[in-house]
């Protein structure tokens, strides 16, 4: 007895991970998938996934989705998903602070609001001279490490729309105030996944920063704002911690 409870517990996990797996590979299927379909995606045996699949139905997870095998999302998964609170925020808190803790510099956390990026929150670091905005406060887009990183996830055409065709406001010398040469900015960042505000906001503070998409759709960025002189010294090694940061959540997401 003592050594068939780990077993059948151990059973019971393989059963919900497959359950798991089979519901992930429905959740972008308006139409459907096929018995087979499903088997290919999750790596699973046909009868495997006929199994998983008769019991998710039973219990409202999953419904036909044509007249033949397809089957889709069912109504009792979407309730429960549509009745959730997912706090993204929060859910990152932990990394953020890690990251700061790792960097000793300033984390900032924005969300596109319409036109600005908006600080969601922080973690201030452990450096005598930091970067702090209030909680709350927004920004224009396109002078911002956070906004430039949330506007090159969307296409020249909808930065465009959110940003405008005319001149845009300039805060200091070095602020991109044309919209085409702010369009060649975001397509540089759509390559690497990096922004960065080289004093484009304020004169002495640079960031670098990015982008990061909650399950909902909602955009986020992740910054780090420090004094230039310490930036240009640490440039690297504070983008490369980001987007380390960034890859773990996204990792933690999808799985």
């Amino acid at each position: 007895m003592a050594t068939s409870q780990p077993r059948a517990a151990r059973k019971g996990i393989q059963v919900i991970a497959r359950a798991a797996s089979v519901l992930r590979a429905l959740e972008n299927e308006q139409d459907g998938l096929s018995l087979g379909q499903i088997a290919k995606v999750t790596d699973l045996s046909r009868s495997t996934v006929q199994r998983i699949v008769d019991a998710l139905v039973e219990e409202h997870l999953l419904i036909g989705a044509s007249p033949t095998s397809r089957v889709k999302l069912g109504p009792a998964i979407l309730r429960m998903a549509s009745n959730s609170s997912f706090n993204f925020v929060e859910f990152i808190r932990p990394y953020i602070v890690e990251l700061s803790k790792n960097t000793g510099e300033t984390v900032d956390v924005s969300e596109m609001q319409k036109k600005r990026t908006v600080f969601v929150d922080q973690v201030t670091g452990r450096a005598r001279l930091n970067i702090v905005s209030p909680i709350g406060e927004a920004f224009p887009l396109h002078c911002l490490a956070s906004g430039k990183a949330m506007l090159a996830r969307c296409s020249d055409e909808e930065a465009l729309k959110i940003i405008g065709s005319k001149n845009l406001e300039r805060h200091t010398d070095a602020t991109i105030i044309k919209p085409q040469a702010l369009l060649k900015e975001l397509a540089k960042v759509r390559k690497t996944g990096v922004a960065f505000d080289h004093e484009e906001h304020l004169e002495g503070v640079s960031a670098v920063g990015v982008a990061v998409q909650e399950p909902g759709g909602t955009l986020y960025a992740i910054s780090i704002p420090v004094p230039t002189v310490r930036f240009r010294r640490s440039k690297r090694q504070l983008q490369d911690a980001l987007l380390q940061c960034r890859d773990e959540i996204i990792q933690e997401i999808e799985n």
